[in-house]
């Protein structure tokens, strides 16, 4: 085991805050930090790989490792179950590498409620303004007017779960919220929780301390 336990990292934002960049800006930031990979019940697209881009399951192998907890959070979506594996996050984390999660409130509920609870780190992007959340979406040219209008629709419904995050960042100036999300993360990294050695090393004085008494 590492000398540091890792963070489970969840960033979560309404479409067209940021999140995307700032999660590639963390990743390139700091190699320890990882990228969660989901497990999908979907079939794969052309090029994805196994592993990598996902974990491809049957219903049923999915639903079973629902049932015996090995999935930190789920959701059926469109047609499709989507979840988070356990192992591979607890893997890293016990190797000191702290794992990224881009997920709506629901899904960091579920991790936050999990037995690797205690480790989590969750932090919500908040756009500057309703319009600017807007001029961002369209600004992408990705998708139709349609698709923006959903999007913005559902986006008051993830703002107002603002308050369950342990913190909140505006991101009205993007290198600015890209700055105090790593010094959160790496004020994170110094938990007691996150230096398993810790309690060896007070042993350790201790018994220093009462040789020397």
């Amino acid at each position: 085991m590492s000398n540091r336990r890792g963070l489970l990292i969840i960033l979560s934002s309404p479409s067209g805050a940021g999140k995307s960049t700032l999660s590639r800006r963390l990743r390139e930031w700091d190699e320890n930090v990882l990228f969660s990979v989901s497990a999908t019940t979907r079939k794969p697209r052309e090029g994805e790989v196994d592993g990598s881009d996902y974990y491809f399951l049957e219903t049923e192998d999915f639903k079973r490792q629902v049932i015996e907890g090995q999935m930190l959070e789920h959701a059926f979506v469109f047609g499709n179950h989507y979840g988070s594996p356990k192992g591979p996050v607890e893997a890293a984390i016990n190797q000191g590498r702290d794992v990224l999660f881009d997920i709506d409130w629901q899904g960091a509920q579920q991790i936050q409620n999990s037995d690797l609870g205690k480790h989590t780190l969750s932090i919500f992007i908040l756009p500057p303004s309703i319009s600017e959340l807007r001029r961002r979406l369209e600004s992408r040219g990705q998708d139709s007017d349609d698709v923006i209008a959903k999007r913005m629709q559902k986006s008051w419904d993830e703002i107002s779960h603002w308050a369950e995050y342990d913190y909140v960042l505006t991101n009205d100036d993007l290198d600015a919220t890209d700055a105090s999300l790593k010094q959160i993360i790496a004020a994170a990294r110094l938990r007691r929780i996150q230096q398993p050695a810790l309690t060896e090393h007070v042993r350790n004085l201790q018994m220093e301390f009462e040789d020397r008494t």
